[in-house]
């Protein structure tokens, strides 16, 4: 056989295989360097923050195509957790150091999400409003409206009433019941998730087992009164939902 038949020297079958080894490398590849971004650890608990392991696998930052970027940098911005181990071994459990529903810690944590409102898909206006804002849409003829009923919490007592229902344009539900408390002289204008508040037409309240009444006050505000971001939507479930465990001391107990 000549010189410059390298043909000669292959065959399909060959081929095939030489392609399938140069896939099934590049495929092992790209999986260890995926697989750096959810289930291994990047940052060792024990040894102040380093990363662990920074390597040639090591993805980089991923970035996703989004209408409205959720955060300038890309990453989200770092937060200080208000909680310690509470032994020293690696994946111990973390206890908080403050008041839990404020910090945000267990059950009232919060992810930093962007600071901008979800829209809708049509048209990009803020999805979640208030009645007051969404005209066109009111409360189905068979119901009653709760606007005006006193918000009791786990403690029996009142501690807000009821203003304005939040909507959900895209989902044509309510999501939020915006409430005043009032804290000495001032009002505070705060949101309760719908799903934890129960509604009793008979009695002409909202029953919030979550909180007690006082802790109405800090749930966490919006910083423009029509309408609400995706982190503040967050904090907001965060706060009333984690008082489901931290709203009194006795509910950090066992029940057995």
């Amino acid at each position: 056989m000549g010189t410059g038949h390298i043909t000669g020297y292959f065959d399909v079958a060959q081929i095939a295989l030489y392609a399938f080894w140069f896939f099934l490398g590049g495929l092992v590849i790209y999986l260890r360097r995926e697989d750096r971004r959810e289930g291994y650890p990047l940052v060792d608990a024990g040894a102040a923050g380093a990363r662990a392991d920074v390597n040639a696998y090591d993805p980089g930052a991923k970035k996703y195509a989004l209408d409205h970027p959720a955060h300038p940098n890309g990453r989200p911005p770092e937060r200080v957790i208000a909680a310690v181990p509470t032994a020293g071994f690696p994946g111990a459990p973390l206890t908080p150091t403050g008041n839990p529903l404020i910090d945000g810690v267990g059950p009232a944590a919060w992810a930093n999400r962007a600071d901008v409102p979800d829209l809708t898909f049509d048209e990009g206006l803020p999805k979640i409003v208030p009645l007051r804002v969404a005209t066109d849409f009111h409360v189905a003829e068979q119901d009653e409206s709760p606007i005006g009923y006193d918000v009791v919490g786990a403690d029996g007592e009142v501690g807000a009433t009821v203003c304005d229902l939040w909507l959900d344009r895209s989902e044509m539900i309510f999501r939020y019941l915006e409430v005043v408390v009032p804290v000495g002289a001032d009002r505070r204008n705060v949101l309760v998730p719908m799903p934890l508040a129960v509604i009793s037409a008979r009695r002409r309240t909202v029953t919030v087992r979550s909180l007690l009444a006082a802790q109405f006050a800090d749930i966490p505000m919006t910083k423009n009164p029509d309408q609400i971001t995706l982190l503040e939507e967050d904090r907001v479930c965060a706060y009333v939902g984690g008082g489901n465990l931290y709203a009194t001391p006795d509910r950090l107990e066992p029940l057995l």
